[in-house]
């Protein structure tokens, strides 16, 4: 082989390489990944590694806020672009009618599967209850985990505080929306970060 050729080879290599390097940081820029709260597997370690490390997180560890607590320091602004992961789906102006999942104006104190022109899966409309801000939390969290059978593909919304800004926004976005549960009474099933 000529230099020349070896030249085309190298430079080949290096420009692929350096189109791959810019493509990631376009990927990272546009997609933000959250790192998950808890670690996908345990590792199981010895008995006294594992009360060392336990003496080691206790100190830094504090009580979780309630969603009471969480719901009260809210930012419905915030929320809204936590919203932006919904809106392929679902919008919050009456104006708009139905996506995919139902219209969410109006969502908060509603009844389960309340709009009469949404076709909701058989889990939703069997589910009783209203949409409390606990049952948000829950189902915002995890919807195929707190209403098995449900249609709607959404893995959930990990971070507490994100779940308590989406509830505050679609709260904004409630003509007559219940009050916040108090702050120093948490409520029954409360939710977990």
């Amino acid at each position: 082989m000529d230099t020349m050729t070896i030249n085309k080879v190298v430079a080949s290599v290096l420009i692929a390489l350096l189109l791959i390097k810019v493509s990631m940081m376009l990927s990272e820029s546009i997609f933000e990944v959250e790192a998950p709260e808890h670690p996908a597997y345990a590792v199981a370690l010895p008995e006294s590694a594992a009360s060392d490390a336990a003496a080691e997180a206790a100190p830094a560890e504090q009580a979780a806020p309630t969603l009471a607590e969480l719901l009260a320091a809210a930012s419905p602004e915030k929320g809204k672009r936590v919203f932006a992961k919904c809106v392929a789906c679902h919008s919050v102006n009456p104006a708009d009618g139905n996506k995919v999942g139902p219209n969410l104006h109006d969502v908060v104190g509603a009844p389960v599967a309340h709009r009469d022109d949404f076709n909701y899966s058989e889990a939703l409309k069997s589910h009783d209850g209203t949409w409390t801000y606990e049952m948000l939390d829950r189902w915002v969290r995890n919807p195929k985990e707190t209403i098995p059978g449900t249609k709607m593909a959404f893995g959930g919304v990990a971070k507490a505080t994100d779940r308590a800004n989406l509830i505050a926004f679609l709260r904004a976005n409630t003509g007559n929306p219940p009050p916040l549960p108090a702050a120093d009474a948490p409520a029954e099933g409360e939710a977990t970060p």
